[in-house]
């Protein structure tokens, strides 16, 4: 089947095989190359039809409504296409004006590459507006500021960043369409922003910054769209159903995504911030923020954790361990120590027995010095430890001195006061 894209046939159907509208009389192998198969979309600037172009499917653009600004906004739109480079981002493909049939209106056309796969609203509609996990929005975060680094980096900003220019690949990435209203970042569109004059206003309920909405977008104008963007992933409803705090203006939507953790609802807040200067000022800012949430495969929030089990996974390839992991030491390590555990309590044991005659005996002299004050005790404290004669040596020298000169001659002077009543 091949399409007419004329806007005035009355039949724009018709077989593959012709190469001029069997209706209108228009063209319809466009620049030689490009057959019309299907339409894929419109609205109320242009339409959206699905090419191929010698056995390649494309996308072709065509602009209908014919004013300049319009036609200054889709040329604008080729020259961002053929800068930018990125696999989540259509190729531009070319740009052309075709004239059809009884008209002398031309038609300006642009052809990009062919994203197949759902926009995420379709996707989530699809899923019965199932939110997103934690860690699934993580990924597509970071995907998506990704690309944004990709545009800002080349002085451009989207502008009109929501569910339905984000495209599900089959592949599983994500890939970001229509940059019709993507807007250049100059010297000349600062200072007319900074002196507040409007200009352009594109609005998309929901996903537009209060600066935008206003005429004045700046590049963190994507960041706020982002936010709404993942609002919408996570709780599977629109960001307008949600009430704002009366006294600050935050959209109240926490409580509708208990599957989330407080810090990636916060950096959701941030990016909606009301006032662009608390929003993240660069898309590199972003990125950091999102390394410090997240690690591809592993769980969100436990970095120092998930980083240590990366180490020792990937150094178990190589057959050892990490630097932490001491499985390789234990077995003798614990019978080293056990070796001199018993030791210690052997030696402590044999100190013990040894320091227990005398001190028994000087018990014992406690009791007798008033009869007999003669320091009899000490010789008989040699012959006490003879049932262990072997380890006696050891311990001998540091327990006898120390109980016999310190207790011993200290009570005997006492009884001097005694002798003092003989010359009363």
């Amino acid at each position: 089947m091949s399409i007419c894209i004329n806007p005035n046939c009355p039949n724009p159907v018709n077989s593959d095989q012709v190469n001029f509208c069997q209706s209108c009389g228009s063209e319809l192998l466009l620049q030689g190359r490009y057959r019309v198969m299907r339409l894929m979309g419109q609205g109320g600037f242009g339409k959206t039809f699905e090419v191929t172009d010698r056995g390649t499917h494309k996308v072709l653009k065509v602009l209908i409504a014919n004013e300049p600004k319009h036609i200054s906004l889709f040329e604008q739109e080729a020259r961002v296409l053929t800068q930018l480079n990125h696999p989540g981002i259509p190729k531009g493909d070319g740009y052309f004006t075709v004239v059809p049939r009884g008209s002398s209106e031309p038609l300006h056309c642009l052809v990009m590459e062919y994203i197949s796969g759902q926009d995420l609203s379709e996707w989530l509609t699809l899923r019965g507006n199932q939110p997103i996990t934690e860690s699934q929005a993580l990924e597509w975060l970071r995907e998506l500021v990704t690309i944004l680094h990709q545009v800002h980096q080349q002085n451009f900003f989207h502008r009109d960043l929501k569910p339905s220019n984000i495209m599900l690949k089959p592949d599983g990435h994500l890939a970001l369409i229509d940059f019709g209203t993507a807007r250049q970042v100059t010297h000349t569109y600062l200072e007319k922003v900074n002196v507040g004059q409007a200009m352009t206003g594109i609005v998309s309920a929901g996903y537009t910054s209060p600066e935008q909405a206003m005429g004045k977008a700046v590049p963190q104008s994507d960041f706020f769209a982002l936010g709404r963007t993942f609002v919408y992933l996570l709780t599977g409803k629109s960001p307008n159903v949600f009430p704002e705090d009366p006294a600050t203006g935050q959209l109240l939507w926490r409580d509708s995504a208990p599957q989330i953790s407080s810090s990636l609802a916060d950096l959701i807040d941030q990016l909606m911030a009301l006032l662009p200067a608390n929003r993240p000022q660069s898309t590199g800012d972003l990125l950091q923020r999102l390394r410090n949430l997240y690690q591809p495969g592993l769980t969100p929030g436990k970095t120092e954790s998930t980083s240590t089990k990366a180490t020792v996974a990937v150094n178990g390839r190589y057959g050892y361990a990490s630097g932490n992991d001491q499985s390789d030491s234990p077995p003798y390590t614990k019978f080293v120590i056990g070796l001199v555990m018993v030791a210690l309590t052997w030696v402590g044991v044999q100190i013990y027995q040894s320091t227990r005659s005398p001190l028994m005996i000087d018990s014992t002299s406690t009791n007798i010095p008033t009869t007999t004050p003669d320091p009899t005790p000490t010789p008989d404290a040699t012959p006490t430890p003879d049932p262990t004669p072997t380890p006696d040596p050891t311990p001998d020298p540091t327990p006898d001195p120390t109980p016999d000169p310190t207790p011993d001659p200290k009570p005997e002077p006492t009884p001097d006061p005694t002798p003092d009543p003989t010359p009363d």
